[in-house]
């Protein structure tokens, strides 16, 4: 196939090598400061970079705030206004389509759009990554080893389930919080400790380690005053994420964001994920 790619970060960087090595022929805009994509095909002009291409694939996610297109390897600004408007009757594989971007297409566009961070398959296996770049930024600014330290995941989704089984793995003692009871009976099936939301203040001042996994505040200012100094506290949600950093902050306890982990941790491993996911979709 002829495959345009717009913008992107490592694992776009992965996917372009994993591209041409399938016999593809990749046209390039926006990633001309990558030297892995030195001798690939980077075209100036966005317009002429879409042209003659079968399918176009964006930076995942598309944006960051909704206008500008992700490019971590180029200086170029890539309005997504901008590239709606050039980009006519392709099949586009993106990331992240918020309902403001959506409005837009349904007025200005006659494309046929693939939000692939909606694939439950892709979601599941980039759980992976997370976990371990969890774990990492866990080793990482601690003073103490993750084995016999005491966990709690706040929230029991993809995340949660996969980083639960590496922690206790590595020997840590690991205690999930949940909503459902659903859920609650599904962390003692699997051995951990189970703490339902309501009884979470019981629990909070035990932990080493906090990670969290729900996309909306649970450790707010209250919560925070009941977690230990020395406990580290790591989001993995999406904004708003579910820790009070600036709380955090003057109460003296270590938190650390940790978004877009696959990308950082396993460009190439994630490169590969969203390779097989779209190779599914037999364009």
């Amino acid at each position: 196939m002829n495959i345009s790619v717009i913008g992107g970060d490592s694992r776009i960087v992965e996917l372009v090598r994993i591209l041409e090595e399938n016999k593809n022929t990749v046209f390039l805009y926006g990633l001309e400061k990558s030297e892995e994509l030195a001798n690939c095909k980077h075209i100036e002009n966005m317009e002429k970079a879409l042209q003659n291409s079968d399918l176009v694939i964006t930076s995942i996610p598309l944006s960051k705030n909704g206008k500008i297109i992700n490019s971590v390897f180029s200086d170029k600004t890539i309005l997504v206004e901008n590239f709606f408007k050039i980009v006519k009757n392709k099949k586009i594989i993106t990331g992240n389509i918020t309902e403001e971007i959506k409005q837009y297409i349904r007025k200005e566009n006659e494309n046929e759009i693939i939000d692939i961070l909606q694939s439950e398959e892709l979601t599941i296996l980039n759980a992976i990554p997370t976990a371990e770049g969890a774990i990492q930024i866990a080793m990482e600014k601690s003073l103490i080893t993750l084995h016999n330290s005491k966990c709690l995941i706040l929230g029991f989704g993809r995340i949660g389930k996969t980083l639960a089984k590496m922690l206790c793995g590595i020997g840590a003692k690991v205690y999930c919080e949940a909503r459902k009871q659903q859920d609650i009976a599904w962390i003692k099936c699997y051995g951990y400790k189970a703490i339902h939301i309501d009884e979470l203040n019981n629990y909070l001042g035990k932990f080493d380690f906090i990670f969290n996994t729900i996309p909306h505040i649970i450790l707010d200012k209250n919560n925070l005053k009941l977690v230990k100094k020395d406990c580290l506290l790591i989001d993995l949600a999406s904004k708003p994420g579910g820790i009070d950093f600036k709380q955090a902050n003057i109460l003296g306890i270590q938190a650390e964001l940790a978004l877009a982990l696959p990308g950082k941790v396993a460009p190439k491993t994630s490169a590969l994920y969203i390779y097989e996911t779209i190779k599914k979709m037999n364009f």
